[in-house]
């Protein structure tokens, strides 16, 4: 095949400050790139970037104007500024991870598809942003000449939503960053020592935004101690703070083991992996997701995983999680439970996670992103 150059929206790959998007897109436009030096790949920022996301030699960056801070930029960036930046380049196909594509734009498109979950859950996401993601999903999702989702349930959710033909659908599933390991019980000690006084805890990974669920997590923590007291276990919170969090934060000052709460702020990836590692279980009872990459990143760890039975998570988590209904605290509670009086479980469920994680490679993800592509090149 002759070289071709294939534009990407880079927007997310933000230093310091990758999420789910940006790191999806990080880690699999750093192989595809290194994997087809035969062909150019322009990146559309639409900020200053870092060099650390100019992954190869064949990958040209370019600042599209204007910053997509809001709704209106986002119009502008992607109806105005996109299309004019893929003619310069002579783009042969648009590439764009993040649920939004080009209206306008006349280049063959390949669009990645994380969640609904605004059509889930409306009243969890700011006014103009709704409107926006309401107004112009369905129109990206038919104007996109392929699409990529993280995972069956998504696929299915556009399906039955939009009425998006199966047929040009690809499912690529998130895969594990490296560092995710697990530790020994010295490391483990250490680890425990520095954030949680010494003792075993609980972990919840993610925003502290309604959709994760954090209240009904600390509601089950309160009740999960109430029946150990003796116990000094903990729960340790790793996230930044979102849009809507106050019902978290109102939990919070509900309960009567607060004091035994932690919140350890947005880590980088060097540090979480270490506390998803000494964890006695990770506790990601969403409301909904997508995929949910730590469920992944904890069963890398060898860290057991209770998530909830809703959405993408059972397909995550196959038969090598403890599955709770998300609007049950105590059902919640029950899992902490079983997890920390049986240790055959813990092991049980450390094996399954083991083979179960395999699936999920971040490898694996970039040759099905790159199969979705060269079905447009």
């Amino acid at each position: 095949m002759k070289s071709q150059t294939i534009a990407v929206n880079t927007r997310f790959l933000l230093a310091n400050r990758l999420e789910g998007i940006g790191r999806f897109s990080t880690e699999t436009l750093r192989l595809i790139t290194q994997q087809h030096p035969e062909h150019q790949f322009v990146f559309l920022f639409d900020r200053p970037y870092s060099n650390e996301f100019l992954f190869a030699d064949n990958i040209t960056p370019k600042v599209v104007f204007p910053p997509t801070r809001h709704p209106l930029l986002w119009y502008w960036w992607f109806e105005q500024s996109v299309p004019r930046a893929l003619q310069q380049c002579k783009a042969n196909v648009f590439v764009s991870p993040d649920g939004y594509c080009s209206l306008s734009a006349t280049t063959p498109t390949l669009m990645v598809v994380h969640d609904l979950a605004f059509e889930h859950f409306p009243e969890q996401v700011p006014f103009l942003a709704r409107h926006y993601y309401q107004h112009f999903s369905p129109k990206y999702a038919h104007r996109a000449q392929r699409l990529a989702t993280v995972s069956e349930y998504t696929k299915n959710d556009l399906v039955q939503r939009y009425k998006v033909s199966p047929n040009k659908i690809d499912i690529v599933y998130n895969g594990v960053t490296d560092g995710y390991t697990p530790l020994n019980s010295q490391q483990k000690t250490h680890i425990k020592q520095q954030y949680a006084n010494g003792a075993d805890y609980f972990l919840f990974v993610g925003a502290i935004h309604p959709r994760k669920n954090l209240a009904n997590i600390l509601r089950a923590f309160d009740q999960f101690k109430q029946q150990n007291t003796d116990r000094p276990i903990k729960m340790l919170i790793a996230g930044r703070k979102a849009w809507h969090s106050q019902d978290a934060f109102d939990a919070y000052e509900a309960m009567t083991f607060k004091a035994d709460v932690v919140f350890v702020g947005h880590l980088q990836v060097t540090e979480l992996s270490k506390i998803v590692a000494a964890a006695t279980a990770m506790v990601y009872a969403s409301l909904f997701e997508g995929f949910g990459i730590p469920i992944i990143e904890a069963m890398q760890c060898h860290t057991p995983v209770i998530t909830a039975n809703v959405s993408s998570m059972p397909e995550v988590a196959g038969s090598a999680a403890l599955l709770v209904n998300p609007h049950q605290p105590t059902d919640i509670a029950q899992a902490m439970q079983q997890i920390y009086h049986n240790p055959n479980l813990q092991k049980q469920l450390i094996e399954q996670g083991a083979k179960q994680v395999q699936k999920f490679t971040w490898q694996n993800s970039a040759n099905q992103l790159w199969a979705a592509i060269e079905k447009l090149l």
